[in-house]
C-alpha cells in the first residue's frame, strides 16, 4: 500500500483579498464632488476612502453584522433599564461616521458644499457597512426639523452638530455630542401616521405626557427622539429624551428588537411610552409637516446608501472577474461578462450622479436658492424611488459574477444582498414616493419648471434623450393618475439620469445609458447592452476604485 505523496488541498485561481482599495477613487463621484461645489473636500474624502478600503474597516463590518445588538430590559437587580448593547465594531464604525461629519455637522458649517461633502462621505463610507449610518442619518435630518422650536434648537443643536461620538444614556446637556432618532409609525397604520393612537396630554409645566407605542423605532440608544402623538390640537411632534434633565430615565420601554432580514448591526425597536415626558416641536396639529422636514433628508440618505451599496457590490464583482480564470481566460475577457459588468457600471454611475445632484440641490436650497428648493422637492422622491428600486437587481447580478463564491458569507456579498431591499422600504416605500412625486408636480408648479430647466440643459446633445423628454413632459404636466405613478416616476428618473450623464459622463457611459434605458429594444436584464457598446471605455470607470493590494 503506497503512502500519500502530498496534500490534495492546493488553493489556485482565487482572487486576492480586496483590501487596500479606495472607494473614493470613483471618477463619477469625484467629478460630482467638484461640480456640486465641494472640491475643497477631496483630501478628506481620499483619507476616508483609504480607511474604507482597509482591512480594519472590513473586519468592523463583518463583526458588526455577525454580532447583532442585544436588548437588556432590566439590570441584575430587577430595575428597568431598557438598554441595547452593541458590539465594539458598531461603536468603531459610528465613531468614524460622526467624526467625519455624517451626522449633524454640516448644519454647523456655512461653507458652500458642506452637505455635498457629507453626501460624498456616505457614498464612500456606506460601502463598508450601512446599519450604523441609520443614527447618523436621523441626527442629520433632525436638526432642521427641530429649528421650528427655537428654544429647543438652541439647547440641543450645538450637541447634535458635534463631531464627537459620545455613547451611553446620560443627561443630554452633559454629553459632548448627541444622536437623534424618530418615532413615527405604529402597527395599525405604518406610513399612514394619521391613524396613530399615541396620545400627548399637556401638563401645567408646559410639557406633555405621552402614552402609546411605536412599531419601528431604530437606534433606540440615541439620546433624543422626534415622536408623533395625538395632542388636543391634533397630530403633533414632540422631542422625547431618553434621560430627563434631573438625570432620571424617561419612560421608554423597549418591548423587543426586530429580527430583520438585513441591517443586522442596527437595533430597530418597539418602544412603549407611559407618562413619558415630551416637549412640543412646532405647533399642535402640525406634527406631520414638522416630521416631513426630517423625512425629506432621510429619503436622500436612503438613496445615497443604495448607490453606495451598488458601488460596493460592483467593485467586488469587478475585482473577482479581473483575477478569476475560466475556460482558458480571464472572466473579464469573456464578451458576455464584459457586457454584464459594463451594464452594472453604467447603472452605478447613473445612480451616483443623480444622488450627488440632489445633494447639491439640498446644499444650495439651504442657502436660499428657491429654484433648487423646487428641484430638490421632487428630485429627492424620484431618486429615493428609483435608485432604491435598482439596487437589489444590481447586487444580485454582481453576486452572480462570483458564482458560488458570492453565495457564501465570507465573500461579503450576502450581507450586501440582505441590505439591498431596505432603503426601498424605509422612509416611505415605492408607492409612497411615487405618489409624492405626483403630489409635488400637482401642487408646486415650480417643481416642473425646475425639472424642465435641468433636462433642457442637455437639450440637443442626444436625440434619444430629447425624444424621451418630449414624450414625457406632457405626461408630467398632466400628472394625476395614481395607477400610472410608478411608470411616470421611473421614466422621469431615467430622463434625469440621462440628462446628467450626457452632460457630465464620458461618451461611452452616456451612450450606453441612452441606448439601453431610453431608446430601442431595451433588454430587461443587466448584460443586454447592444453590440458595439464601448465596454472598454465603461470599464475604465471601475478600474481605479476596484484596485487592490496583492
Amino acid at each position: 500500500m503506497s503512502s500519500p505523496t502530498g496534500s490534495t488541498h492546493q488553493v489556485t485561481n482565487q482572487p486576492p483579498p480586496l483590501v487596500g482599495h479606495d472607494p473614493s477613487a470613483d471618477p463619477a463621484l469625484r467629478a460630482a464632488l467638484a461640480r456640486e461645489g465641494a472640491s475643497w473636500h477631496l483630501p478628506d474624502l481620499c483619507r476616508l476612502g483609504a480607511l474604507a478600503g482597509s482591512e480594519q474597516s472590513l473586519h468592523w463590518a463583518e463583526q458588526a453584522d455577525r454580532f447583532p445588538p442585544e436588548l437588556r430590559t432590566h439590570d441584575r437587580y430587577g430595575h428597568r433599564i431598557d438598554e441595547v448593547e452593541f458590539h465594539p465594531a458598531w461603536h468603531a464604525l459610528l465613531d468614524v461616521a460622526v467624526r467625519e461629519g455624517m451626522a449633524g455637522a454640516p448644519w454647523a458649517r456655512s461653507r458652500p458644499g458642506a452637505h455635498v461633502a457629507r453626501a460624498a462621505n456616505i457614498l464612500v463610507w456606506g460601502t463598508v457597512e450601512q446599519g450604523h449610518l441609520c443614527p447618523a442619518s436621523m441626527t442629520y435630518a433632525a436638526v432642521p426639523a427641530l429649528r421650528v422650536a427655537p428654544e429647543l434648537a438652541a439647547r440641543y443643536e450645538p450637541l447634535l452638530t458635534s463631531r464627537v461620538y459620545d455613547p451611553g444614556l446620560r443627561v443630554p446637556e452633559t454629553k459632548a455630542g448627541l444622536l437623534a432618532g424618530m418615532g413615527m409609525t405604529e402597527k395599525q397604520g405604518g406610513s399612514d401616521v394619521r391613524t396613530n393612537t399615541t396620545t400627548a396630554t399637556p401638563t401645567a409645566d408646559g410639557t406633555f405626557r405621552l402614552r402609546g407605542h411605536k412599531w419601528f423605532t431604530s437606534a433606540p440608544m440615541n439620546d433624543v427622539f422626534l415622536v408623533l402623538a395625538q395632542a388636543p390640537g391634533g397630530l403633533s411632534c414632540f422631542l422625547v429624551p431618553r434621560v430627563l434633565p434631573d438625570g432620571s430615565r424617561n419612560t421608554f420601554r423597549i418591548q423587543r428588537l426586530k429580527d430583520k432580514l438585513g441591517n443586522r448591526s442596527n437595533a430597530s425597536s418597539e418602544p412603549e411610552f407611559d407618562d413619558t415626558h415630551g416637549w412640543l416641536v412646532g405647533e399642535q396639529g402640525r406634527g406631520v409637516a414638522v416630521i416631513l422636514e426630517m423625512v425629506a433628508l432621510t429619503r436622500l440618505d436612503a438613496a445615497l446608501a443604495a448607490a453606495a451599496g451598488m458601488r460596493a457590490a460592483v467593485t467586488v464583482a469587478a475585482h473577482h472577474v479581473r483575477h478569476r480564470r475560466a475556460f482558458g481566460g480571464l472572466l473579464l475577457d469573456a464578451p458576455l461578462m464584459r457586457n454584464v459588468l459594463s451594464d452594472l457600471v453604467v447603472e452605478t454611475e447613473a445612480a451616483t450622479t443623480l444622488v450627488m445632484r440632489v445633494a447639491g440641490a439640498v446644499d444650495r436650497s439651504v442657502r436660499g436658492d428657491d429654484s433648487e428648493r423646487e428641484f430638490r422637492r421632487v428630485a429627492t422622491a424620484v431618486a429615493k424611488y428609483w435608485v432604491c428600486k435598482r439596487v437589489p437587481g444590481v447586487v444580485v447580478e454582481a453576486l452572480e459574477c462570483l458564482g458560488g463564491n458570492g453565495y457564501v458569507e465570507e465573500s461579503g456579498m450576502p450581507r450586501l444582498y440582505r441590505e439591498a431591499p431596505l432603503n426601498g422600504i424605509w422612509e416611505g416605500a415605492g408607492n409612497v414616493n411615487a405618489l409624492d412625486v405626483l403630489r409635488a408636480l400637482g401642487r408646486q408648479p415650480g417643481a416642473l419648471a425646475a425639472l424642465t430647466a435641468e433636462v433642457d440643459a442637455a437639450r440637443g446633445a442626444d436625440r434619444r434623450l430629447d425624444r424621451a423628454w418630449d414624450q414625457l413632459l406632457p405626461q408630467l404636466a398632466a400628472a394625476g393618475e395614481p395607477f400610472t405613478a410608478r411608470r411616470l416616476v421611473e421614466r422621469l428618473a431615467l430622463v434625469l439620469q440621462g440628462s446628467l450623464l450626457v452632460q457630465h459622463a464620458p461618451t461611452a457611459v452616456a451612450d450606453a445609458f441612452c441606448t439601453s434605458r431610453l431608446a430601442g429594444d431595451r433588454g430587461l436584464a443587466f448584460g443586454t447592452l447592444p453590440a458595439g457598446t464601448d465596454t472598454a471605455g465603461i470599464l475604465d470607470r471601475i478600474a481605479s476604485s476596484g484596485s487592490h493590494t496583492d
